[in-house]
C-alpha cells in the first residue's frame, strides 16, 4: 500500500486513464476527482475510477499528495487558481497539457507553490473522450515529456517521474520551448491538416458522393479529426507561434509538390513519395524496436 492520495482535476480520457493506471500499479490508494461536469464525476464513481469527487475544488484537496491537472490547456490557469487555496505545503502539482510554455506561464498563480509544479505531457490519447473511455494501459510504452524549471524542487520532480513510471511510460525531459516546437510539427500540425481536409471536403457540392466512396486511406488519415474540437482549438491557440511556423514550412513543401504535379515532373513527385515512405517506415521500425525492448 502506497498510502498516497492522488487528485485528478479534469476527469476525461487522460485524467481518468491516469487514475486507473495509478490505482492498478499501486501508486495511489485513494483517488479524488474534480470536474465541472457532474455526470463525469458520477460516471467516475460508478466505474470505480475515483473514490470521491465533486464539481468544485474544496477541502478534499488538502489530503492530496499529488494533483494532476488534466483540463484543456486554456483552462489551466483557472484550474490552478481554484485549487491553490487548498494545497498543503508539500503537495506536488503536475499537468498533462499539450503545450508547455503557456502552462508554465499559467502556473505563476501558484505563487510560492510554483516550485512544486512539474509541467508534463504524455504523448498518448485517442479520438475518444470522457471518463468512460479511460484506459489503464493508455500510457504503457508511451513517452511522457517533462519540462522542469530551474527552481523546481527535486522531490516534486521525482514524484511525478514515479507516477509516470508506474503508468508504464518512458519519461524524458526537455526545455518547454523545444517541446512546443516538436509537438507543433508532430502532433498539432497533423490535427490541423486532418480538420482542414475534412472541412474542405464537407463544403464541396458533391460531398455526399465524396464521403460515400472514401476508402480506408481517408478514414485512417482523418481519424484524428474526430478528436475534441474544443481541446484542439485551445492547443492551437496556446501554441500559435510554433504551429504557424510548422504550417508555413508545410505550405512551402506542399507548394513544391504542387509545382511538380503541375509540371508533370515525374522524378520530383516520385522522390517526394519515396522519401516519405522511407521516413515513415523508419519511424514504424523505431516504434516496433521500442515495443520489443
Amino acid at each position: 500500500m502506497s498510502g498516497r492520495t492522488l487528485c485528478i482535476v479534469g476527469l476525461g480520457l487522460i485524467g481518468g486513464s491516469v487514475a486507473r493506471a495509478a490505482r492498478e500499479a499501486g501508486f495511489a490508494d485513494r483517488l479524488i476527482g474534480l470536474d465541472p461536469d457532474a455526470d463525469q464525476i458520477q460516471a467516475g464513481l460508478q466505474l470505480g475510477v475515483i473514490d470521491a469527487g465533486g464539481t468544485e475544488a474544496d477541502g478534499q484537496i488538502q489530503a492530496a499528495d499529488l494533483i494532476v491537472i488534466a483540463v484543456p490547456v486554456a483552462q489551466t490557469r483557472t484550474a490552478l487558481q481554484s485549487i491553490a487555496p487548498y494545497l498543503r505545503q508539500n503537495a506536488v502539482i503536475t499537468d498533462v497539457g499539450s503545450t508547455k510554455q503557456s502552462v508554465l506561464a499559467a502556473a505563476s498563480v501558484l505563487g510560492e507553490m510554483q516550485n512544486r509544479f512539474v509541467a508534463g505531457h504524455p504523448i498518448a490519447g485517442t479520438e475518444r473522450s470522457g471518463v468512460a473511455a479511460a484506459d489503464a494501459r493508455l500510457f504503457q510504452q508511451r513517452r511522457v515529456i517533462l519540462t522542469p524549471t530551474a527552481d523546481l524542487q527535486e522531490d516534486a520532480l521525482e514524484l511525478v517521474r514515479a507516477l509516470w513510471a508506474a503508468c508504464g511510460a518512458e519519461v524524458c525531459e526537455m526545455p518547454a520551448a523545444h517541446h512546443d516546437e516538436v509537438l507543433a510539427a508532430t502532433s498539432h500540425l497533423p490535427h490541423v491538416l486532418a480538420y482542414a481536409l475534412v472541412d474542405c471536403l464537407a463544403t464541396m457540392e458533391d460531398r455526399r458522393e465524396i464521403f460515400a466512396y472514401a476508402a480506408g486511406g481517408f478514414r485512417d488519415f482523418t481519424r484524428i479529426a474526430s478528436s475534441s474540437p474544443r481541446m484542439w482549438h485551445d492547443i492551437v491557440r496556446a501554441n500559435r507561434g510554433a504551429v504557424l511556423e510548422a504550417m508555413d514550412q508545410f505550405s512551402v513543401h506542399l507548394n513544391q509538390l504542387r509545382t511538380a504535379v503541375a509540371d508533370d515532373d515525374s522524378a520530383a513527385i516520385f522522390n517526394c513519395f519515396e522519401r516519405a515512405r522511407l521516413a515513415r517506415e523508419g519511424f514504424i521500425n523505431l516504434l516496433e524496436a521500442k515495443t520489443r525492448t
